[in-house]
C-alpha cells in the first residue's frame, strides 16, 4: 500500500483489513478502530471486514470498495498464524470477489503474522513487560 494512488484499472486503491470476527462487540469495534487508524496513517481508504461472526463480511467490504470506485482492492488478513482460514477460506472469498468484479484488480496480501517485523514488535513488548 506504499504510495497508494490511482494505479488500479480506473480508480484508487483501497485496503480491506480482515479480522476473524467475534461474538464480543468490543473486539469487533477494536478492529474497526484499528482500520480507521490505519487509514489515517496511510492516507488511503481502509475498510474493516470480518471472516465470520461480524459485519461487513470480506466479500461485502470488497463489493463496497468497488462500488466506491476502487480500481484495485488489496485484502490484508490481520491473522497471526497460518491455518485453514488464511490458507483456504480467505483465498476462496477473494477468488469469488475477483469473479464478481472482472474489471477490478483484487489482490490478497500476506497475513500480518507472516511479516518478520512481528518478531521485533514482540521483542519490544517483551522488553517493556520485563523492564529491560
Amino acid at each position: 500500500m506504499h504510495g497508494v494512488s490511482d494505479e488500479g484499472r480506473g480508480g484508487r486503491t483501497e485496503l480491506v483489513l480482515v479480522a476473524h470476527g467475534s461474538r464480543a462487540a468490543a473486539a469487533n469495534d477494536a478492529h474497526r478502530a484499528m482500520a480507521a487508524r490505519l487509514a489515517e496513517r496511510l492516507g488511503a481508504p481502509v475498510r474493516a471486514s470480518f471472516l465470520e461472526l461480524a459485519e461487513p463480511s470480506i466479500g461485502d467490504a470488497v463489493d463496497a470498495a468497488v462500488a466506491a470506485g476502487a480500481g484495485r482492492v488489496v485484502v490484508l488478513p490481520h491473522f497471526l498464524y497460518p491455518g485453514r482460514h488464511v490458507g483456504e477460506d480467505i483465498p476462496a472469498i477473494v477468488g469469488e470477489a475477483t469473479e464478481r468484479h472482472p474489471g477490478t484488480t483484487i489482490e490478497l496480501a500476506s497475513a500480518s503474522g507472516d511479516d518478520p517485523t512481528m518478531l521485533e514488535l514482540l521483542a519490544e513488548l517483551a522488553r517493556r513487560a520485563i523492564g529491560g
